[in-house]
């Protein structure tokens, strides 16, 4: 078997946090060994990480690690998972970063290929999913209905594609981590959401492992400020998203993989993808233009209604093809890109206003004829439009040799590295 080659001797650095768990930990992490012995075929750690816990966690967590080999403790002062997991993976010198909580409500038998495709070099994220095809799941209603609310929240307000946010069981690639986890803000429950949004924005690879998962009982978790806490984080993901203020371009770079070939001869790489939502886009545009020209047209007339309603849409149509098209985010060049869209919006103004002109020489202005002449010419000009924005106005990055379209999944990324048994 064939992998990428890695200098670390830790293969996997299996990350427990853990709160006040003085009852659990024990049974969890001696089952997680035992299965690891068992099963997995490289060299890997168990890291029990405590946060803040005042009950006698602490003195289970080091019994532990002075019992069984592979096994360590770290004690942090103040609590959170996600402080926890950030610390620990940052500080591990292990080639794939895993955690999973401590109640074992997911069937381990879900690890190897969670862990698989990350060590192959296929991924670079892994998510145990209970919302997959496969997956099996016992909880009750109260947690199944949060849980897909919150998904469907997920996908309305942040656009992401994965199935299950916050299954407690997840593993990322060490040089992936590194790149995601200075960017990475919540220290609570919302930090698994935070890194996948951005990897996912950022182009990183998200494998899904349907898993077999029962809740637990006594879980303690306070659903509702849980709830409360990951509605503000998506708020604040989507404002930094929006503002540019996460540097998504800038991990784009450095996560992406290399261009795919072109699926027919002489059609760029990412050319359908970028006609498919111009014309997602186009469509809106189109919509919102018909309707104000019809409101404008009896008070500022045929062409007047036309020029206040292609340069409305116009501005708006710039935005939106620049973020979903063509993939730009940010601040960076935004005025210039609005300009150089009001350019386009003239040239687009010439067919429209040419075919009401000729139109009105024959018939009187008003009716069906004026929609069917502006209709007809908009065609002619979101053909012009598409062409002068690809290939002018968001143009890639001048100065650079990555081409026009060019999306977080077509940039390079490095090899992932060869592993060798080591057990």
């Amino acid at each position: 078997m064939t992998f990428a080659t890695l200098t670390t001797t830790t293969v996997l650095d299996v990350v427990v946090p853990v709160h006040n768990e003085e009852r659990d930990l024990a049974p969890c992490v001696r089952e997680l060994h035992a299965d690891l012995v068992r099963t997995f075929p490289y060299s890997f750690r168990i890291t029990i990480a405590d946060n803040a816990s005042t009950d006698g966690t602490a003195d289970v967590a080091d019994g532990l690690a002075r019992e069984l080999p592979g096994v360590t403790a770290v004690h942090l002062a103040e609590k959170g998972r996600g402080r926890a997991l950030k610390a620990v993976w940052s500080a591990s010198d292990a080639a794939v970063l895993a955690y999973m909580d401590v109640d074992l409500s997911t069937d381990l038998a879900a690890l190897a290929p969670l862990t698989a495709s990350l060590i192959s070099g296929h991924s670079d994220l892994a998510i145990g999913s209970r919302l997959a095809r496969g997956a099996r799941v016992v909880r009750g209603p109260k947690r199944e209905f949060v849980s897909r609310c919150y998904n469907l929240i997920l996908r309305g307000a942040l656009a992401t594609r994965f199935t299950d946010a916050q299954c407690g069981f997840k593993a990322i690639r060490a040089d992936v981590a590194r790149r995601l986890l200075p960017h990475v803000e919540d220290t609570g429950w919302f930090f698994d959401t935070e890194l996948l949004v951005l990897a996912e924005q950022a182009g990183a690879r998200i494998h899904e492992v349907p898993v077999d998962w029962v809740d637990d009982p006594d879980s303690r978790v306070d659903i509702v400020s849980t709830a409360i806490a990951d509605l503000r984080g998506v708020a604040r993901v989507g404002r930094g998203l929006v503002t540019g203020r996460i540097p998504i371009g800038e991990l784009s770079a450095q996560l992406g993989r290399r261009p795919l070939e072109p699926h027919a001869p002489g059609v760029p790489a990412g050319l359908v993808r970028q006609l498919v939502r111009f014309a997602a886009v186009g469509v809106v545009s189109t919509l919102a233009y018909l309707l104000l020209f019809v409101l404008l047209r009896g008070g500022l007339g045929a062409q007047g209604a036309n020029l206040v309603a292609l340069l409305v849409t116009a501005v708006a149509n710039t935005a939106a093809n620049r973020r979903f098209t063509f993939g730009v985010r940010g601040g960076r060049g935004a005025g210039r890109h609005q300009f150089e869209g009001l350019v386009v919006f003239g040239l687009g103004l010439v067919p429209t206003s040419g075919a009401l002109a000729v139109l009105h020489r024959f018939t009187p202005p008003g009716g069906a004829a004026d929609l069917a002449a502006v209709v007809g010419a908009n065609l002619l000009a979101t053909v012009l439009r598409f062409l002068l924005l690809r290939n002018w106005v968001f143009r890639a990055h001048r100065g650079s040799d990555t081409p026009a379209g060019t999306t977080a999944a077509d940039r390079p990324t490095t090899a992932a590295p060869t592993l060798e048994s080591t057990r």
